[in-house]
């Protein structure tokens, strides 16, 4: 039995998909903990057990993790608390649940940069690591997917790129770093669920083909989309001001801005890439498939 958390979010929909495919023939069960079951796609109907409601809740979770063979945990991220609460204060009753059911198997979604100097001034990064150590601390076997930013986050972007030409974010125009499609950090996911003859505890990176820079993504973009795409860096203490004029958890704001900066101190650069860490999508190919429609619609 395979619990699912988050199924409906960016990472769960690719990995409940690449599970309903690959998990009957492994003779695994499916389980799904969710909010809205009407979210779920058409293909899942009959064929998951749902437990609806959220898996931040204990009692959600004591049913869901019965019997339970391995786990992927996703804490989606609330900006309305701290970053303590919405990472470690999420996932306590997980913790405790995982342990009075002995579930032996954990995938976790995190982020790189354990063990760099940047680790411990990395905003929300620092507690996703912190959360890890939390889910450690019960002894299940555990993988921590270690991931760098994702595509998908310039999707939040295509009003701006379709209407401006123009995409923001807070690191130096030549910094390269790894970036990752999603459907890859799914991929990787649905294998050590699937396949659980791995034991300890461990981080997995998931950095893409290329590291590239915010003027490699314009360029690309550019090439892809027809028209021309240019970055605009934007000031931390900008990006500040408008997040929590949002009405923005203020500590979960600055947790983003810690982050932004440990990013642009090179905190995704400490892991080599090698045919292990490197995921097959690269920047060309997702704005094709992705973003192209997402801006022309």
């Amino acid at each position: 039995m395979i619990v699912i958390t988050a199924p409906t979010g960016n990472i769960g929909r690719h990995l409940l998909s690449r599970l309903l495919e690959s998990a009957p023939a492994a003779g695994e069960e499916l389980r799904v903990i969710v909010r809205d079951p009407a979210r779920l796609p058409d293909a899942a109907r009959g064929r998951v057990e749902v437990i609806t409601g959220s898996h931040g809740d204990a009692e959600v979770l004591d049913r869901a993790f019965e019997s339970a063979d391995a786990v992927f945990w996703l804490v989606p991220p609330d900006a309305s608390l701290t970053p303590q609460d919405a990472y470690i204060g999420f996932t306590r009753p997980a913790v405790k649940a995982l342990a009075a059911h002995g579930v032996g198997h954990v995938v976790g979604v995190s982020a790189l940069g354990r063990g760099t100097p940047l680790a411990d001034r990395a905003g929300l990064v620092t507690t996703s690591l912190a959360m890890d150590d939390l889910i450690v601390g019960t002894g299940v076997a555990y993988r921590a997917l270690a991931n760098p930013s994702f595509f998908e986050n310039l999707l939040e972007e295509s009003d701006s790129i379709r209407d401006k030409g123009v995409f923001t974010d807070t690191v130096d125009a030549d910094r390269k770093a790894p970036l990752v499609a999603v459907a890859d950090i799914a991929a990787v996911a649905a294998d050590l669920l699937l396949d659980r003859s791995w034991s300890g505890t461990d981080s997995i990176p998931v950095l893409g083909p290329h590291d590239l820079s915010p003027n490699d993504l314009a360029r690309i973009m550019t090439e892809q989309l027809g028209r021309p795409v240019r970055y605009e860096r934007q000031p931390l203490d900008e990006l500040h001001t408008t997040l929590v004029g949002y009405g923005l958890n203020e500590a979960f704001v600055q947790g983003i801005v810690d982050m932004k900066r440990a990013k642009d101190q090179g905190l995704d650069a400490g892991v080599a890439r090698t045919p292990n860490t490197a995921s097959p999508t690269g920047f060309e190919q997702w704005c094709a498939q992705t973003l192209k429609p997402a801006v022309l619609s």
